[in-house]
């Protein structure tokens, strides 16, 4: 189970449940809380372990820097040549 230092952090978790969570229910919502918590504490400690595994955290790619735009218009131009993807 949870260590007394633990236990009033899984308590806060169990009654401030998100909204997704509050609409599912529980049956045990400490027990939910406490495998909630581990899962975060995982990932804060081991974060590049567990980053293929975490929905919320994004793949290299997805942070690349996006397209300059076109001043013009707007619209992204095409990487390093400057001209529109038309």
């Amino acid at each position: 189970m949870t260590e007394p230092a633990d236990e009033s952090r899984v308590e806060s978790r169990a009654t401030d449940l998100l909204p997704e969570e509050q609409v599912a229910g529980s049956d045990d919502p400490e027990r939910q809380a406490e495998v909630i918590l581990a899962e975060s504490d995982e990932r804060t400690e081991h974060p590049e372990e567990t980053r293929r595994e975490s929905s919320q955290t994004p793949d290299e790619e997805d942070t690349a820097p996006a397209a300059p735009a076109d001043p013009a218009t707007g619209r992204p131009t095409d990487a390093g040549t400057g001209t529109r993807p038309d």
